[in-house]
């Protein structure tokens, strides 16, 4: 059992939270796409850029653990994005 267990857990984050991450990143991203797409929320609002910035390092953080480089260069222009609009908004 105790092989099995540090099988799971490489490079600090278990399996399991990196998983429930990068469903939250992918969950929050298209959550912000959806209610600007609606206009339920405004693109330059602090809403649409939060999830976009917590979606991005949602999914940073699974594909680091599973070494998909692509989507790890995506994610981080797409967090800097996120924050450079945060912080022009305020």
């Amino acid at each position: 059992m105790a092989k099995k267990k540090n099988q799971r857990k490489q490079e600090g984050i278990d399996v399991e939270e990196a998983e429930a991450a990068g469903w939250y990143g992918t969950a929050a991203i298209l959550l912000a796409y959806g209610l600007v797409s609606f206009e339920l929320i405004s693109a330059n609002g602090t809403v649409f850029q939060l999830l976009n910035l917590s979606g991005a390092l949602g999914i940073i953080i699974i594909s680091v653990r599973k070494n998909v480089k692509q989507s790890v260069v995506l994610n981080v222009i797409w967090a800097i994005v996120a924050l450079i609009a945060l912080v022009r908004a305020w």
